[in-house]
């Protein structure tokens, strides 16, 4: 008895199912029918010469709440009036393809050899994936990350970087046979000095609680006052220090007058190197120009080579001047004075 009952209650709510698919099948089928007749209807208020609210008043008037909306009515008004002639939808793509198959797999690494700055949004239009797919490619499967360009002084030609590597070979092997040579080694090289320097982003750092208000400042420019800096140090401190007099110009004139008092100073400081020491300095103008090779060789100065667009290799670049400028950062000096009195 208790089967029968189960069967016909099953059998009842198939039939109850199926009954609101055949409802549903029509009432799809009327709203597309009504949807076809009203763009009929804006065809041929289009041939008319109708505008667009003319035409949507128009609809509205004959087929009140079943009406096609506003957007809807302009966009088809739009098209017929641009020479359409099919009332029908245009076919439809179908839902992107989210598999991560070997194939698809094949497909992204292919599109990304093309070209690596496609975003993921081209990536899948291009594909017909869809997004979170090539994603999870991109990440899991070809496991790439993408990362900005790093911004370098110059991008170094073959020949520039073959010399790089001859003179970093050269000093490893120079090292290896007199470990203290970089004892005698003596650098330097010019900067500019601000009277104000914005502080960095990292300088402005507070410890805050969550519930306390971020801290603001407004957006500070370098002052126009400066002036030239020109330092030259060794492994024990500064050995000489002078700032570039206003409108002086570092040429090798000038250039040639610095690396004069250097020698002096050298000679006048007590020290072991004081008779073996060896120059190092970028590749400026300045600094290589034929009278400040000829001066350096009547002296009896070697100069350490430097590679080319290399201000990894200088410390005055990398390391001296750096720090002494976080130091300077986000203070008010005044005046040239008091700049120069606080870099002493």
């Amino acid at each position: 008895m208790s089967l029968l009952v189960s069967t016909g209650l099953a059998e009842s709510v198939v039939h109850y199912c199926c009954l609101c698919m055949v409802v549903f099948y029509h009432l799809v089928t009327f709203a597309m029918q009504e949807n076809i007749e009203q763009r009929y209807a804006i065809k041929f208020c289009v041939k008319l010469n109708k505008s667009a609210t003319e035409t949507f008043a128009f609809l509205t008037e004959a087929y009140g709440d079943v009406t096609l909306s506003r957007t809807v009515v302009f966009k088809w008004h739009k098209a017929f009036k641009e020479k359409r002639e099919n009332v029908d939808d245009d076919p439809r793509s179908g839902r992107p393809i989210s598999s991560t198959n070997d194939q698809n797999v094949e497909v992204v690494r292919a599109v990304m050899a093309k070209d690596r700055r496609l975003s993921v949004r081209m990536i899948a239009e291009e594909t017909g994936l869809d997004k979170s797919a090539v994603h999870r490619i991109l990440t899991d499967h070809l496991h790439m990350l993408k990362i900005c360009a790093k911004l370098v002084p110059k991008n170094l030609s073959v020949e520039q970087k073959a010399n790089r590597l001859e003179i970093c070979q050269d000093l490893l092997g120079r090292l290896e046979s007199e470990p203290h040579f970089l004892d005698k080694v003596i650098t330097g090289d010019e900067s500019w000095v601000f009277d104000y320097d914005p502080e960095t982003k990292r300088q402005s750092a507070e410890w805050h609680t969550k519930s306390s208000l971020r801290p603001k400042k407004a957006r500070m420019s370098r002052s126009r006052v400066k002036t030239m800096i020109i330092v030259f140090f060794n492994n024990r401190g500064i050995v000489h220090k002078e700032f570039v007099p206003p409108g002086q110009t570092v040429n090798h004139v000038f250039y040639k007058d610095v690396l004069e008092r250097l020698r002096k100073r050298v000679q006048r400081v007590p020290t072991d190197t004081a008779d073996d020491w060896v120059l190092h300095h970028d590749n400026a103008p300045a600094h290589t120009a034929l009278s400040i090779r000829e001066f350096l060789a009547k002296k009896n100065i070697p100069v350490l080579p430097h590679p080319p667009y290399s201000p990894d290799l200088a410390p005055c670049d990398f390391y001296l001047f750096s720090k002494l400028k976080l130091k300077l950062k986000g203070h008010h000096f005044g005046t040239m004075e008091n700049t120069k009195s606080c870099n002493r």
